[in-house]
C-alpha cells in the first residue's frame, strides 16, 4: 500500500539530485523551476501527510487559484469566478465529510454557476459565460480526487510532472511528427519517451498498476493538450505569471487534473 511516509524519501532524494542537476545545467530557467519546487514539494507533501484534511485544504486552495486563472482565460467576471470558487471547494468538501454525494454537490454548483448569467439577464454573453462556467466546474472539480486518492494522488503528481519535464527535453532533441496542432511545439517522440519516464517513476515508487499507469500515460497528456486548447482559444501563453518557471498554477497541474480523472474512472 502506497503511503506519505514511503513516498518521502524518495521526494526528498529525488528533489535533492534536481537540484544537483539544475545547477550542474548552469540554467537560469532550470535554477528558478527547481526553487519553486524545493518549496511547493514540502507543503504539498506536509498537507497530505495530514491525511484528509489535509488533502482537503491543499484542494481547496488549488482549486480556487486555479478558479481565478480559469476565469482570467475565459474572461468570467467577479461574480462568476466567485461562485464557480465556492462550487469547486464544495465538491471537496463533499468528498471530505460526506463521501459518495459528489455528484450532487456537482449537480448543485452547476445550478449556482448557471443562475449568475441568468440572474444578471446577460443575453449577449450569458451562453459563453455558462459554458465557460460548466467546463471549469467538471475541470476543476476532480481536485477533490486528492481527497479520497491521498498517497497515490501524490505518486501519480510526481509521475505526470517528470512524464512533463522529460517529455519537454526529449522532444526538442528527438523531433518528429507534432502530437497535436493545438501544442505544434509537442512531438510524439517526447511524449512516448515522458510517458515511460513517467512508468518507471511509478515502478520506482512501487505505485505502477495499470489504472495508474493509465492516468500517467493517457491522462497526463490529454489534461496538457486540454489546457493548450483553451490556451489557443483565448490567446494566452499561460494561465498566470506569479509561479517561476510555470507561468501559472493551471500550467503546473494541467496535466495531473486529467490524469486524476481516468484514475478514479479505472478505479
Amino acid at each position: 500500500m502506497i503511503t506519505v511516509a514511503s513516498l518521502a524519501p524518495y521526494l526528498g532524494g529525488a528533489l535533492a539530485l534536481g537540484g544537483i542537476a539544475a545547477a550542474a545545467s548552469q540554467r537560469r530557467e532550470l535554477l528558478i523551476r527547481w526553487c519553486a519546487w524545493a518549496v511547493g514539494v514540502p507543503l504539498v507533501t506536509g498537507a497530505f501527510w495530514l491525511g484528509r484534511p489535509g488533502a482537503a485544504a491543499l484542494a481547496i486552495l488549488a482549486g480556487v487559484i486555479a478558479v481565478m486563472e480559469f476565469g482570467g482565460l475565459m474572461r468570467l467576471g467577479r461574480v462568476d469566478r466567485a461562485v464557480l470558487a465556492a462550487a469547486v471547494a464544495g465538491v471537496v468538501l463533499t468528498a471530505w465529510l460526506a463521501p459518495g454525494q459528489e455528484l450532487r454537490a456537482v449537480a448543485i454548483g452547476a445550478l449556482a454557476v448557471a443562475a449568475v448569467p441568468l440572474l444578471t439577464g446577460d443575453a449577449d454573453h450569458g451562453l459563453r459565460r455558462l459554458g465557460a462556467a460548466l467546463l471549469g466546474l467538471a475541470w476543476l472539480s476532480v481536485l477533490a480526487a486528492l481527497v479520497p486518492l491521498g498517497a497515490s494522488a501524490l505518486a501519480v503528481f510526481v509521475a505526470v510532472s517528470v512524464a512533463d519535464i522529460v517529455a519537454y527535453f526529449a522532444g526538442q532533441r528527438l523531433g518528429g511528427p507534432r502530437l497535436s496542432p493545438l501544442s505544434p511545439a509537442k512531438r510524439w517522440s517526447g511524449t512516448l519517451t515522458g510517458s515511460a519516464a513517467g512508468l518507471g517513476v511509478l515502478a520506482a515508487l512501487s505505485a505502477l498498476s495499470w489504472p495508474m499507469a493509465a492516468a500517467v500515460a493517457i491522462g497526463g497528456p490529454a489534461g496538457d493538450l486540454l489546457e493548450s486548447m483553451i490556451k489557443r482559444g483565448t490567446e494566452a501563453k499561460d494561465a498566470g505569471n506569479w509561479l517561476p518557471g510555470s507561468g501559472g498554477l493551471l500550467d503546473r497541474i494541467d496535466s495531473l487534473l486529467i490524469a486524476l480523472a481516468v484514475l478514479l474512472v479505472l478505479r
